[in-house]
Formats: C-alpha cells, sequence, structure tokens
C-alpha cells in the first residue's frame, strides 16, 4: 500500500469527564460506541495501526467525550499508553477534544509532559444565546481564553463548529467561523446539526420549537463557512459526521442534514461560487465558454451529475462547453468557446 498522508487512529470515550448533556448530543450514537473499556484501548490501536500504510503519518486521537474532564488518573493512563506509541515510532503524536470550559493551566501543563499535537475545542457557537439555548454550559468568552491558552501552550488549536443549532443564524454561523479564523486555529471542522433520537432536541423539534436545516440550507450555511476559515488559512478537516450504520439509520437520526455526500456537496457548492464570479467577472453571461480548471477540482467544479453546470446555465444563460483539467494548484480560468 502507498504511504504518506495522515490518518487518525480514534479511541472514543463517549460522555466520560462531562457533566453536560446539550441538547444536540447524543455521544453513544455519534461515536458508535455505547461504553468505555480502558483495557480493549491497545487492541484497538493496533488493529488500526495494522491497516494503515508505511509512511502515513498517525495521530492517536482520544474523540467522543470531553478527555480533559476525565478522572485525572484515567487521563494520564491513556496519555501514557499513548506515548508509548510514540516512543516507538509507530504514531508522531496525540490529538484530543474536549470542551472550552474543560482547559485551564493546570490541565495544559498535564497535556505539555505528553506527546500531545492537536487540542480540538467544541466551540460549536461564538454566540451566547445560542450557547445557552443549545444547553452548552459555557459562554463564547470560555471559548475564546480557552483557544487563546491552547495557542499560547503551544498546541496546534483545531476549532470545531455547529451549523443551525437552537436559534442560530446564517449570519450567527459566519461569525463563528470569522472568530475560529481570528482565535488562531490551524484547522477546523464543520458540523451542521443533526437531531438524534433521546435527545433534547428531538423533543424540540416535535414539539415546534427547532426546526433542523435542510440539506440545501446546511450546504449553503457550510459553504459560506468553508470560504470563511480557508480565506483565513484554516484548513477544513471534515464537513458532516463521519458515516456509520448507526447514523445513517432514521431511527437514531431523526432529522436535519445527514446527508452521505455533504462534503461533496459543500465543495461543489464552494466551486460553483467560484465558477458564477469567474464568468461574471469577464462579463461572458449569456455565452458559451470553456473552462479551465487545476486538475485536482474538476469533480467539484462540474458538481454531481453535472448539477454546477447545469444551474450556471439556468441561473446565468452560460453554457459549458468544455472543462479541461490543468496541472498545479492554479485557479478557474474561463474564455469564451470558439
Amino acid at each position: 500500500m502507498r504511504g504518506g498522508g495522515h490518518r487518525n487512529i480514534p479511541v472514543f470515550i463517549p460522555h466520560l469527564g462531562c457533566p453536560h448533556r446539550c441538547v444536540f448530543c447524543n455521544q453513544t450514537t455519534i461515536s458508535g460506541c455505547g461504553g468505555f473499556d480502558e483495557r480493549t484501548v491497545p487492541a484497538l490501536i493496533d488493529a488500526a495501526l495494522a491497516t494503515v500504510p508505511a509512511g502515513t503519518d498517525c495521530q492517536i486521537a482520544f474523540f467522543g467525550g470531553s478527555f480533559t474532564g476525565i478522572d485525572r488518573a484515567l487521563m494520564c493512563r491513556l496519555l501514557e499508553l499513548a506515548a508509548g506509541y510514540v516512543r516507538a515510532g509507530r504514531v508522531s503524536s496525540v490529538r484530543l477534544s474536549t470542551r472550552p470550559d474543560f482547559i485551564d493551566p493546570e490541565v495544559l501543563a498535564i497535556l505539555s509532559r505528553y506527546p500531545v499535537r492537536s487540542v480540538e475545542l467544541g466551540i460549536q457557537s461564538t454566540c451566547d444565546r445560542v450557547l445557552e439555548r443549545s444547553g452548552r454550559g459555557h459562554t463564547a468568552q470560555d471559548g475564546a481564553s480557552a483557544c487563546r491558552m491552547v495557542r499560547a501552550a503551544g498546541f496546534e488549536l483545531v476549532g470545531q463548529m455547529m451549523l443551525g443549532l437552537p436559534g442560530s443564524t446564517a449570519a450567527d454561523d459566519r461569525r463563528t467561523a470569522q472568530d475560529i479564523v481570528s482565535y488562531g486555529a490551524a484547522a477546523a471542522r464543520i458540523y451542521p446539526t443533526v437531531v438524534f433520537d433521546g435527545t433534547p432536541l428531538a423533543r424540540m423539534m416535535r414539539d415546534g420549537t427547532y426546526q433542523p436545516l435542510t440539506v440545501e440550507e446546511a450546504v449553503a450555511r457550510a459553504a459560506d463557512a468553508y470560504e470563511i476559515l480557508t480565506e483565513g488559512g484554516v484548513r477544513c478537516l471534515r464537513i458532516g459526521l463521519c458515516a456509520s450504520e448507526e447514523l445513517t439509520d432514521p431511527a437514531c437520526a431523526l432529522a436535519g442534514p445527514n446527508h452521505p455526500a455533504l462534503g461533496e456537496l459543500v465543495l461543489g457548492e464552494v466551486r460553483y461560487r467560484a465558477l458564477v464570479r469567474a464568468v461574471t467577472g469577464a462579463g461572458l453571461t449569456g455565452r458559451r465558454v470553456a473552462l479551465a480548471v487545476p486538475a485536482r477540482l474538476v469533480s467539484q467544479t462540474v458538481g454531481q451529475r453535472r448539477r454546477n453546470l447545469i444551474r450556471l446555465e439556468e441561473e446565468y444563460r452560460t453554457t459549458v462547453v468544455s472543462v479541461t483539467g490543468v496541472p498545479g494548484v492554479g485557479i478557474l480560468s474561463v474564455r469564451p468557446a470558439e
């Protein structure tokens, strides 16, 4: 197998260390892991590493719960276990996810004793109104302070944000992305809110006090966030939840934009916007045009089932007669078709 690239080796610890139950949260369903047995972790890591091509940069990633809020002895044992894999040269470092209000100088001092490289913070929103309605139990200022502390301690900061939380507008979601950029995050994850069975959000939806985003609304909001993040130099690691049988089961994911190809749809929307800007900027609306596109972006530019080219014709009366993939990074260019 060909190596290279990056791979996370996920160790899920659902709900451990978290006294809160946010309205959207059902970590048992999200992680596909109903409990946690510390004794199984080495076998889980070994099995995952056995599938990784040589030369791949791997991190052991403690996901799913609030890692820095769990029992200190357990947290240190897990970090020491992961450190053993780093010392053996089997992984490069450790990644963990936690809540902003579970970051303080004591926690960061502990993490600094281990080969932790990346700290992912569940910022979710930087609007206090949204955080309160979502039952997060922390403020926007808590999020900003935690981000500053993580960066000052020398860790790579990854911001996690959620779209379409209770009371959140498209403007609120854009502001959250802008704030993640301003906090100095190196990377981010965008999660449109999905309604899971057994959560307060499911009850809110049933009683009419919460309306989940449609797929179309989620794509538009996620595209806004993606553009803000990438223009600010923040890598987007993921759009949407990881696919699993539990997540795609309608009995668990009751409503919301839980589309299996959501990331692809969002990137297609981003490329469509770039395509529109190129066509209108060149004064070629209503014309037949030829496109030159970086080869790696041809599929996204065309869109699923040629969706973007069809939209361009319907909305701007512009017909694309050819799409040529060109090497290198480059930018999209458009010219009149001969």
